[in-house]
């Protein structure tokens, strides 16, 4: 897909946000709702995206929108770094087939970094519930 098109109120994450897909939660308020990635790079690969919004990508969304999504994901990546001590964090955000993105609803990727271990691909390997509920719960309990 193109940078411009219609947004799909069918997508993943609106199916996410709207209740009728599961997701192991992280965090929400007002503005964001935060989620393991069920397809994780590194262990600890949060997403985290707007609640009212039907953006598909950051080229779209409203500046008044912007605000509170980036408080919401540095609040997010610093529980991240809080509970797992990477040693780096690596956070992004795609616009558009050419740069990556597969799911059309505006969304930043929280993904930790350890020095000597490999960034593992994306949908390579679904990860385990059971395992991705326990580091949410780590990741949750230190959002301050």
């Amino acid at each position: 897909m193109s940078l411009d098109g219609t947004y799909d109120a069918g997508n993943i994450f609106a199916k996410i946000l709207r209740g009728e897909a599961p997701s192991v939660r992280v965090f929400e308020d007002e503005h964001v709702f935060a989620f393991m990635d069920v397809f994780p790079q590194s262990k600890g690969h949060t997403l985290v995206i707007p609640k009212h919004s039907t953006a598909r990508n950051l080229l779209e969304e409203a500046p008044e929108t912007l605000g509170p999504l980036m408080a919401g994901v540095q609040r997010v990546a610093k529980a991240v770094r809080a509970a797992l001590n990477p040693d780096g964090i690596m956070i992004s955000q795609f616009n558009g087939a050419p740069a990556g993105q597969t799911v059309y609803h505006l969304h930043f990727h929280i993904i930790p970094r350890w020095e000597g271990t490999p960034l593992g691909r994306h949908a390579e390997g679904m990860a385990d519930v059971e395992e991705l509920k326990a580091l949410a719960a780590q990741i949750s309990a230190k959002i301050s």
